[in-house]
């Protein structure tokens, strides 16, 4: 891992951390009307997040934050969702995450329930923050992403002045 005072020597592509889990939904993760608990999809999102975050730094990471996490509609027993994780902007030693839940039928149609932007930090030997690799961008959706990233980055930093 980098040390604290200089920069990471190589940048990382979105490609290089994208992950993608699968989970069914199962009785242990039902709330009392049936439908899957809000705090155990929050769990699955912040472990992809997690994941991405520790593929993209190659190292110990903690959540710092996570923004618009929004239920466009309930998940039922049995269904399965597919998490979609890729790295969206960093910073000097953090990360932004944005992690999309899908629920994918029998015929392999998706429709989006979810969508998290989770906050990572680097962390070194001593957990302090440390830098973290660029992000290399190839796309023009990546770079709109980025760009996306870092007026959230801006707006979170304004928030944090009144607190």
């Amino acid at each position: 891992m980098a040390s604290e005072n200089k920069p990471h020597p190589r940048g990382k592509t979105v490609a290089e951390s994208e992950t993608v889990q699968f989970q069914v939904v199962m009785p242990p993760h039902l709330n009392g009307y049936g439908k899957l608990f809000g705090g155990q999809l929050a769990v699955w999102i912040d472990t992809v997040a997690g994941i991405v975050a520790r593929r993209h730094c190659g190292g110990k990471i903690t959540t710092a934050a996570i923004d618009n996490l929004r239920f466009h509609e309930p998940v039922a027993q049995n269904e399965m969702l597919v998490l979609h994780g890729r790295m969206t902007h960093v910073g000097r030693t953090s990360m932004e995450v944005r992690v999309e839940s899908r629920v994918e039928d029998s015929s392999g149609n998706r429709r989006l329930i979810n969508t998290a932007f989770v906050i990572q930090v680097a962390l070194d030997g001593n957990d302090r923050p440390t830098p973290v690799p660029p992000l290399i961008l190839e796309t023009d959706e990546e770079r709109e992403a980025f760009a996306r990233g870092e007026k959230r980055r801006r707006f979170r930093k304004l928030q944090n002045a009144y607190f």
